[in-house]
Parts: C-alpha cells; sequence; structure tokens
C-alpha cells in the first residue's frame, strides 16, 4: 500500500505536523528524508530496511560515500543532502552557543560537542574557546589521530587560546569505539594542559569525552 492510502495521522508528514517531529519513529523520519520509495517499497519500507542495513541511523549517518551510495535507492545526491542536515545542525548550535554562556547551558555544549564527534572513525582532539564572559569565541580540531600524552602538545594548545585571547576553554575528543569513559592518558594530558594554561592566566573549564550518543565530563568526575 502506498503511503498516500494510509490514514492520514498515520502519514509521516502529516504525523509531524500534527504531533511534532520527536512523535515519529525513526524509520518514519527517515522516510521524511528520503521523500520517495523504491519499486516494491515505500518510503518507510525502504527506511526500516536501511536501519536494519546500517545497525541503525548513527551507523547509516556514520556511512562513507562509497557504503552509502551503493544501497538501494540512495546515492550522491542523498549523500550529500544528509551531510547538509547534519552541518545545518552543527551551525545552529554554535550559533546558539555564541549567545549563550557555556557555563549556563551546559546541555546545550554536550550536544554541540556530539553533533561535532560522535560520529567520527578517527580520534579528534578539539578545543572550544571562551571569552571572558564563557561564551564561545570559535571551535578547533587541534589533533587528529590516537590521543595521548605523546599525540597532544599542550604548547598547542597554549598557542591556540592566546591567539584568540581566549579567557577560558573546554577541552574534548571523541572515543570512536563509542565507549566515553575516560583513559589514565585522557586524564594525563588534561591535567598537563591545564597547567600550561595556567600560567598565562587562562582557566580550563572542563574536558569532554565523547561517546555514542553520550558523553563524560572529567569535571563532574572530580578529575580536573
Amino acid at each position: 500500500m502506498a503511503i498516500t492510502d494510509w490514514p492520514e495521522a498515520e502519514r509521516p508528514r502529516e504525523k509531524l505536523l500534527l504531533q511534532g517531529a520527536s512523535s515519529l519513529s525513526d524509520g518514519e523520519l527517515l522516510a521524511i528524508f528520503l521523500r520517495t520509495g523504491v519499486k516494491g517499497q515505500s518510503a518507510v519500507d525502504l527506511a526500516r530496511h536501511l536501519l536494519l542495513r546500517f545497525g541503525g541511523l548513527r551507523p547509516l549517518i556514520r556511512a562513507d560515500q562509497q557504503a552509502f551510495c551503493q544501497e538501494l535507492g540512495l546515492g550522491p545526491a542523498k549523500y550529500v543532502q544528509l551531510q547538509a542536515v547534519m552541518e545545518i545542525s552543527r551551525r545552529c548550535q554554535a550559533e546558539q552557543l555564541q549567545r549563550d554562556s557555556a557555563l549556563t547551558s551546559p546541555d546545550l555544549v554536550r550536544e554541540y560537542l556530539q553533533l561535532q564527534l560522535s560520529d567520527r572513525s578517527r580520534e579528534v582532539f578539539a578545543c572550544l574557546l571562551l571569552d571572558s564572559q564563557h561564551r564561545v569565541i570559535c571551535y578547533e580540531e587541534l589533533f587528529k589521530g590516537t590521543i595521548d600524552s605523546a599525540a597532544v602538545h599542550p604548547r598547542e594548545v597554549v598557542k591556540l587560546a592566546l591567539s584568540h585571547n581566549a579567557a577560558a576553554m573546554i577541552l574534548a575528543h571523541n572515543h570512536p569505539s563509542g565507549v566515553a569513559e575516560p583513559s589514565q592518558a585522557d586524564q594525563s594530558i588534561t591535567l598537563r594542559i591545564k597547567e600550561a594554561l595556567q600560567l598565562v592566566d587562562i582557566r580550563l573549564l572542563d574536558h569532554m569525552v565523547v561517546g555514542a550518543g553520550v558523553s563524560v565530563s572529567l569535571a563532574e568526575r572530580g578529575l580536573i
């Protein structure tokens, strides 16, 4: 049965308009993004198949262009659209953070860092640079690869902070495994960077370890 033959309240688009986006399942949201199905499958059927094929929304979003485009119903145009949607989300979060204090919007900081880092296939070490009112000046990615005390150089972090005249900073990095538990190396490099920043009167507010849909704050753990 085509989606147009469904009861109006059960059609994904109409359901979204009536009940809001949060009322939709992953398959229904993906169906709206897909817009059309393929021969023998409605957009919802195709969406459900893709979620099973990739193992959920997150692996689908993380898929590289080759893996994404080889699936029936997908292609370069859909890949480009999905990447654009993700980037729009990141930029919206960034705009909000630039208006609000990072200290009064901890949930927004977590959401922003999740959008930036949770879907990376490699470890990325990044910094949120803050002004004296703890509003975001900018987000910068400094190091990529295995993040440990040998790979991350505190002097580069200090140099970046001074170049933007930052008053404070939040560090962040991801664990591609999806497990957000801080390692001993994470704690070690955090303390080294904190000590280096203190020499130039810049506060280290937190270090967030980002995993699959979850992040851990070293400050909340009492590790800073």
